[in-house]
């Protein structure tokens, strides 16, 4: 078989053109120029294309394209039918649509139908459809503005607290702790409640109960797990809840910590405390047998996170505890000895 290469010049237009070419036209001169070298090698075009896992028919198109209109050939054409449907309703039935639109603006289609029924027109409503878009693509249909009358709550507006870029990097602990809180029921109709924060790669947790959620005891929290977290603490990530507003968001600003939330109705963004929450119910929780006032209840509390740190295995640390894996994998960052002293 006999292989007509593509012409010499196709090396140097490759360079000159490649950056006048969208994505597909880049890439397909690109797969034209692999080809054509691996031609220049001896290989028949059959062996060349399966080199490439393209079909041969697919890159000779592409070469004829490309001879016939120079690099611009390889990007894609039109692909509208040749044959396009006329509009077949009068310019009486498009004025008929429009000002039934106009007198109720957030109708559609299936509704603008009926009223025009009603009114002695007969049309599907498809063709009310296609008339409606006409309208908008040539300017006579406008949508209403929106008014500044809302049923939706507005969001809150955040002077610090931000989303957690997607550049932002996660390897060192203190990188990024997880707080967050929850409804912690002991009697019919007592609600308390709980505070966790989760360092994401050691699993070190800080623990408190409170009586109630609010900015103040929020920003008592932080001050407890700054203390309490053997490393530096570099960001926090919490949900969109009033607790971590306010004296809260100013405290995080204050000590130069980041302070991400997270998009609303997404808990699984932080899904590393609230599977915390789980375990700290299952295991301690549901053990529970003494007092339920704050003070002795944040004792015991206390006592169980020096437990869950430094003496329960974690089967996400490959069976170490949070204190054994600071001290394998980050000697610099080793907890001090007699940890429980400082709770």
């Amino acid at each position: 078989m006999h292989i007509v290469g593509i012409p010499g010049a196709f090396g140097r237009l490759n360079r000159d053109h490649l950056h006048e070419l969208g994505p597909k036209g880049q890439e397909r001169l690109r797969w034209l120029s692999a080809w054509h070298a691996l031609l220049n090698q001896g290989l028949t075009g059959t062996q060349a294309s399966h080199a490439l896992g393209l079909p041969r028919s697919t890159l000779y198109r592409w070469r004829k394209r490309y001879e016939l209109h120079g690099p611009k050939g390889l990007e894609d054409g039109d692909h509208s039918p040749l044959n396009k449907r006329k509009p077949t309703w009068s310019l009486e039935l498009a004025q008929a649509v429009l000002e039934a639109r106009e007198q109720y603006p957030r109708w559609g289609k299936d509704k603008l139908v009926v009223i025009l029924r009603r009114q002695g027109w007969q049309m599907s409503t498809s063709m009310v459809g296609r008339i409606l878009a006409q309208l908008k693509q040539q300017g006579v249909l406008k949508e209403p503005a929106f008014s500044v009358v809302s049923t939706s709550k507005r969001q809150r507006l955040r002077p610090y607290a931000i989303r957690k870029p997607k550049s932002y990097r996660v390897s060192q602990p203190g990188d990024l702790v997880q707080v967050d809180t929850l409804d912690i029921r002991p009697l019919p109709g007592v609600v308390l409640k709980h505070f966790t924060a989760r360092d994401v790669v050691s699993r070190w947790d800080v623990l408190q109960v409170n009586t109630r959620a609010t900015a103040t005891s929020a920003t008592a929290f932080l001050n407890a797990l700054l203390c309490r977290m053997p490393f530096p603490v570099r960001a926090i990530q919490v949900d969109g809840g009033s607790e971590f507003c306010a004296a809260f968001e100013q405290a995080c600003k204050d000590r130069g910590i980041c302070l991400f939330v997270l998009p609303p109705r997404s808990p699984k963004l932080n899904g590393h405390v609230e599977r915390a929450h789980r375990t700290h119910t299952e295991e301690f929780y549901e053990v529970y047998d003494g007092d339920l006032e704050i003070q002795p209840l944040n004792l015991a509390l206390t006592e169980w996170e020096n437990t869950y740190n430094c003496l329960r295995p974690h089967q996400a640390l490959d069976s170490k505890t949070p204190e054994e894996y600071l001290r394998h994998c980050h000697p610099e960052l080793t907890p001090r000895p007699h940890l429980s002293h400082m709770y």
